[in-house]
């Protein structure tokens, strides 16, 4: 009989955190007030400011999760996502140090060296150093065991040549962590054979290239690695072991607030219209409210399971899945409420037509769906 429990239990008592919800919050209206952040969609993506950024560094805020011997605040995983909870919810600009906090900081303390948590970690716990994560491929997909960058052995480290496709930030970035292929591709066992390295973006043969959306914003790009030399100090933990540490970093990827949240601020003032009679009653708002409380749930108990080393990879995929629909969901509802021609509902307007150029995003960044419904299905022992 398989195990069909979705995600495990809350085990944190949430009313403990309240206090820094409040001071997040505080903050937050103190940055608005000031005309330092407005209310934007999908703002871990596209919401670049180094300001804030630093203004959370001096509040504690980045690197909550770092060692203090590493510059860090040495606090627990559920306290980092009650404050990313909430900076998303505002639609706060974040996208500056989020793939750094949310996805390098975990897998630094996991796999890197002395040398690489020292050069890295104080830098990204002060808001001073900014990361790009290159894994899709062009005609790869979600099927990263696809990956056809290759990295060859040379004297005092690797050679890598290859593609990578949809990196955010990386025009911005100053380093970028690469999955390569680095043995001969084994069709028996895919998985095996792929490492991952570290590389300045400023280094000899990397050509960043802008990949632009609907609305012409760039927010994405190409990355094209030409016999870039990685020396071996910065081979990111063993040769080989590059997807036991991809699938490690995704399950803090797939299961943050960021998956269901990128559309909150649009619900938001949606609902604000609502109560002022300029937008019409419709029952479906109550629903996607309703549903944001119950994946709030969700991606809070993943956060418990990791900050306790539990395995969460399915449940992840799990959240991901749901919110991302969600959040899609949201835009497409919204967009049918309103014509778009009343001047007193501009604000509103402008939110809705960013959030629907960046909805088709919002399933495939992380995994698609699709591949990720494979996921669950096998995590719960059905396939």
């Amino acid at each position: 009989m398989p195990d069909l429990r979705l995600v495990p239990p809350i085990t944190d008592d949430p009313a403990q955190f309240e206090p820094l919800r409040s001071e997040v919050r505080a903050f937050v209206a103190e940055q608005r007030a000031a005309g330092h952040i407005g209310r934007e969609v999908d703002t871990w993506l596209t919401g670049w400011d180094e300001d804030f950024t630093q203004a959370l560094a001096q509040r504690g805020w980045l690197g909550m999760t770092v060692p203090v011997e590493y510059g860090g605040r040495g606090r627990g995983h559920v306290e980092r996502f009650v404050v990313t909870e909430e900076l998303l919810a505002a639609g706060a600009p974040v996208a500056a140090h989020w793939i750094a906090d949310r996805q390098v900081v975990p897998s630094l303390l996991n796999y890197g060296t002395e040398q690489q948590k020292q050069r890295y970690l104080p830098r990204i716990a002060d808001g001073t150093c900014f990361f790009a994560i290159g894994m899709s491929e062009p005609d790869s997909g979600s099927d990263l065991a696809s990956v056809r960058t290759r990295a060859t052995r040379v004297d005092g480290g690797w050679s890598l040549s290859g593609t990578k496709v949809w990196t955010s930030g990386a025009h911005r970035a100053e380093v970028f962590i690469c999955l390569a292929r680095s043995q001969a591709l084994d069709t028996a066992h895919r998985h095996a054979g792929l490492s991952q390295f570290i590389i300045d973006l400023d280094s000899t043969g990397v050509d960043v290239r802008p990949i632009r959306s609907m609305d012409g914003r760039h927010h994405f790009n190409e990355v094209i690695l030409d016999n870039v030399f990685v020396p071996d100090e910065m081979v990111f933990c063993t040769i080989g072991d590059g997807w036991t540490q991809v699938t490690s970093e995704l399950a803090f990827e797939r299961s943050g607030p960021e998956r269901f949240l990128s559309t909150l601020p649009l619900l938001a003032e949606t609902a604000e219209q609502t109560r002022a009679h300029m937008i019409p009653h419709h029952p479906d708002l109550g629903r996607y409210v309703a549903r944001l409380a119950g994946l709030h749930q969700m991606s809070t108990a993943v956060a418990g399971a990791l900050a306790r080393h539990e395995s969460a990879d399915t449940a992840a995929a799990v959240v991901k899945v749901l919110g991302t629909s969600t959040e899609g969901n949201i835009a497409a509802f919204v967009d049918t409420l309103s014509d778009g021609l009343d001047p007193a509902l501009a604000e509103h307007t402008r939110l809705t037509r960013t959030a629907l150029v960046q909805r088709p995003g919002f399933t495939l960044r992380g995994g698609t769906n699709e591949v990720l419904r494979g996921v669950i299905a096998r995590g719960l022992g059905l396939r």
